[in-house]
């Protein structure tokens, strides 16, 4: 964290941290979705990659709009996640069909719910700091992501669980 003397200083570390988080997030489901065997799964992957991207450049222009250097702060908590992710769907992964679909999908919505608190926080701060715009922009941004963790517990609970019951 950079000196933070107030509520607007912590607002902009946050965002930054935040695009760090979103940037680990997405080299490591680059990795990940390729992995997926369900084909409905991969293709939520990689529309998830799409969403992610489009949040960070949401990050960037919020930060750039408080006439601050437009640059990101290493988020290590995002770090530890997706070095968690890549070991149990890459490295030590389960074998191929069911059971591995399963442990990504546990993986991607334990790094979404990073993102959905992370983004719920700066959103609450930029109401406090009465930031209208930029908390529009951020609430629409939780509820995508809330949106993509509901399909990815559907999918889960519809399918790739009940396979993986099976192997």
């Amino acid at each position: 964290m950079s000196d933070i003397a107030n509520l607007s200083d912590l607002y902009i570390d946050e965002l930054k941290d935040l695009w760090s988080a979103n940037d680990q997030m997405a080299r490591a489901l680059k990795k990940i979705a390729p992995q997926a065997t369900h084909p409905k799964l991969r293709q939520m992957l990689e529309r998830s990659q799409q969403g992610i991207a489009s949040h960070t450049d949401l990050l960037k222009a919020l930060i750039a709009n408080q006439d601050e250097e437009v640059s990101k702060e290493h988020c290590k908590g995002m770090e530890g996640l997706a070095k968690e992710a890549i070991k149990h769907t890459v490295d030590d992964a389960p074998d191929r069909g069911p059971v591995l679909d399963a442990v990504i999908i546990a993986q991607y919505q334990r790094m979404t719910h990073y993102g959905i608190t992370g983004f719920g926080t700066v959103a609450a701060f930029s109401r406090a700091l009465k930031l209208d715009d930029d908390n529009g922009q951020l609430e629409a941004a939780v509820k995508d992501m809330h949106i993509a963790d509901d399909l990815m517990s559907e999918l889960a609970e519809a399918a790739v669980n009940v396979d993986a019951v099976d192997e």
